[in-house]
């Protein structure tokens, strides 16, 4: 398949040729022929694009076994300097102008809810490091898995960036500023999709399949998606966000490899 065409069919793919250092101008050439020019594993670029893709894309223990965590590493971190280097400081740019054309008391609110959420992110990212200079350790000393290094702990960091859209789709005014919040709004969502998706690519394939089990949250939601109840309902009895409900259901059907309700019902049964 020619490089483009597979970039056209998923325009979020061109997010990701900066972090494997993939420029343009490939012109015709193949995924394979643009790969090998950039030195590139192309097996391991196929795989990311495909979890970018694909939202039931799960790669099996063999596929994970094929590739260097070492890639999973460089491209995570590469990842993390995209958002602390340049999705951060752009959204910021976009809000800053917004907040110098509203209220003053909007203005401090918005400038505040953002400040507090880069910090967070800067703290998760921090966090995220630490952990991937652990694995590196366990990886010079002979292991090939993280399961002893590496634990999932992602904040709610996507939650909340859901929470700055609805504020500025709902309560801030857009006269003047329609174009504009409306380009914040994309760039949130896309921001958004992009971290789901690098959370997926930590938790596949940086922990063998074996080691996939669910955390007590997720046993939470998957017995009341076995009672039948809707994610709405499921948030209000656990007082979480409805976000937070579906990317919980998400990483269930990652984990278990099982995407109907009925078929997590006999789970949810079989495993108690």
């Amino acid at each position: 398949m020619k490089m483009a065409d597979m970039i056209s069919a998923n325009y979020d793919l061109i997010l990701m040729l900066p972090r494997f250092g993939i420029p343009l101008g490939f012109g015709d050439k193949s995924v394979k022929e643009v790969c090998r020019d950039s030195e590139v594993d192309e097996n391991f670029f196929l795989t990311v694009c495909n979890i970018y893709t694909f939202d039931d894309y799960r790669p099996d223990n063999e596929e994970v076994a094929a590739i260097d965590s070492l890639l999973v590493v460089n491209h995570l971190q590469a990842s993390h300097r995209y958002y602390i280097d340049e999705r951060l400081p752009h959204l910021q740019h976009h809000l800053d102008h917004i907040a110098d054309r509203v209220g003053e008391q909007q203005a401090a609110v918005l400038k505040k809810y953002f400040a507090d959420y880069c910090r967070e992110v800067r703290d998760h990212v921090r966090r995220e490091e630490r952990n991937l200079k652990a694995m590196l350790d366990g990886m010079r000393d002979g292991s090939r898995t993280v399961s002893e290094h590496y634990q999932k702990s992602h904040d709610n960091i996507k939650d909340k960036l859901s929470d700055l859209t609805q504020i500025i789709l709902k309560y801030i005014p857009g006269e003047r500023l329609n174009e504009e919040m409306m380009e914040l709004v994309f760039d949130i969502m896309q921001l958004s999709r992009d971290l789901e998706k690098h959370a997926e690519i930590e938790e596949m394939l940086l922990m063998p399949q074996e080691d996939y089990q669910l955390s007590e949250r997720e046993q939470d939601v998957l017995e009341l998606v076995a009672k039948g109840l809707s994610s709405k309902e499921i948030a209000e009895r656990l007082n979480i966000a409805v976000n937070t409900v579906n990317t919980h259901r998400k990483s269930i059907t990652r984990k278990t490899g099982i995407k109907s309700v009925a078929g997590l019902a006999v789970y949810a049964m079989l495993k108690k």
